[in-house]
């Protein structure tokens, strides 16, 4: 491989990407969370560092968004266009697999 650069591969020898099924369903929730928390800190990074450098710039969803509500427990979190961006990379590296 003398003067090949190394590449990722974006599908195996036959050509075809991973395909959704049982087995790696566990693979593909976990790409897409960690997809979708690195992408909202990110952009979180970027939204503090531009009002840092002195202009007010936001994109966050004013209300947080719920998952499900009880008396004891509640889940909800906060969207902006990097959770979007984060679930977009995660699904393209599951197909990458």
């Amino acid at each position: 491989m003398r003067g090949r650069s190394l590449r990722l591969r974006l599908a195996d020898s036959r050509g075809q990407s991973m395909k959704l099924n049982r087995r790696n369903l566990g693979t593909l929730l976990l790409l897409l969370f960690f997809g979708m928390l690195i992408g909202s800190l990110a952009w979180e990074l970027l939204e503090r560092l531009v009002r840092y450098l002195g202009s007010d710039f936001t994109l966050t969803l004013a209300e947080p968004i719920r998952l499900f509500d009880f008396y004891v427990l509640a889940v909800s979190f906060r969207a902006n266009p990097g959770t979007l961006l984060g679930f977009i990379g995660g699904a393209v590296l599951f197909r990458a697999i």
